[in-house]
């Protein structure tokens, strides 16, 4: 995928229709890929996380949410991520004290920086067997909805409600995965992060559809603080519109592509503009993870000096999921 999502990705322009033949070919083997066979069904129940599009959607407040709900009803949920931007291979259990984002990618030092066991594996069946054998009774499959080779019992599908399905065309016309009754068809459940465009009617869906939202920690204390913003995430502009929304003072927002490795350069370059500024700066907790390793330098000098925002995912009303969760775990114990 490109660094940034491109603007023709939300309009059925030239662009989008020059690449209609590509994107015919990708789709068709996208779609043949989600329909394999699962090579083997798990031990333990399977919750797959994903999104219809390219890019960030909410996939891991999504799977950090859907653990708590699950520990809440008495379950050890583990969640299970390819760990992208990592160099481990894996299967390996995150321990925020011996690893770091350049091994196991930020979200999954995130998610076990949390405190909710996080296992990376570039073979995700390794993972969650893994995980399994640790004492998991329920793995949470963080992107993998569109591989039809995991087995899976539940597939929540997480949608931008601004972003919505974009143009509606496939890869690289438009941001879908694979077409979207293929996707549509294979989906349980669909929650809507946000407000905006919304969704529009999925061809073959019969699940429910969940609204949901990202909620600030602290947000009083955001009010009035003049901040330098700074993120590298799928929509980096929704952090700036989410501090604005919270009372911030946004003084600017840099932008940097999803997963991103700062240089040295790029922290200076930020710790000069925020003096220049009068203002703080502040960033993600997917960013902040990637900064942690360092010990010397801009970049460590750019982790202490930078807040961070920290958000969960509330949904509105999370019966239908909380539903499905015990038909897969059971009968509650608390």
């Amino acid at each position: 995928m490109p660094p940034r999502a491109p603007d023709f990705w939300m309009q059925n322009g030239l662009a989008a229709r020059l690449l209609a033949p590509v994107a015919a070919l990708y789709g068709a083997l996208a779609a043949r890929r989600m329909r394999r066979r699962p090579e083997a069904r798990s031990s333990v129940p399977v919750v797959a996380v994903g999104n219809f599009v390219m890019g960030g959607a909410g996939k891991t407040p999504t799977a950090l949410a859907l653990a708590g709900l699950a520990a809440g009803r008495g379950a050890h949920p583990a969640i299970v991520l390819r760990g992208y931007g990592g160099t481990a291979r894996g299967p390996v259990r995150v321990d925020p004290d011996r690893h770091d984002a350049t091994q196991v990618g930020d979200e999954a030092a995130m998610i076990a920086a949390r405190g909710v066991p996080a296992y990376v594996a570039r073979d995700r069946r390794a993972g969650i067997r893994l995980a399994a054998a640790e004492g998991a009774d329920l793995v949470i499959l963080d992107d993998g909805f569109q591989n039809g080779t995991i087995g899976r019992d539940l597939a929540l599908v997480v949608v931008d409600g601004g972003y919505g399905l974009g143009n509606g065309r496939v890869f690289p016309a438009g941001p879908l995965r694979a077409p979207i009754a293929v996707q549509a068809g294979m989906a349980d459940l669909v929650l809507r992060i946000g407000q905006g465009a919304g969704v529009p009617a999925l061809p073959g869906f019969a699940g429910a559809t969940m609204q949901g939202r990202l909620v600030a920690r602290d947000p009083a204390g955001w009010r009035g603080r003049r901040v330098l913003a700074f993120a590298g995430i799928g929509r980096p502009e929704k952090f700036g519109d989410t501090l604005a929304a919270l009372g911030a003072d946004v003084a600017g927002l840099r932008p940097f592509p999803d997963h991103h490795a700062y240089s040295e350069g790029e922290a200076r370059r930020l710790l000069v503009e925020a003096a220049a500024l009068g203002a703080e700066l502040v960033t993600t907790e997917k960013d902040i993870v990637r900064l942690a390793g360092f010990r010397s330098g801009a970049r460590a000098e750019l982790a202490a000096r930078t807040a961070v925002l920290t958000v969960d995912l509330a949904i509105d009303d999370p019966a239908a999921l909380v539903l499905a969760l015990d038909r897969l775990l059971g009968p509650v114990q608390r």
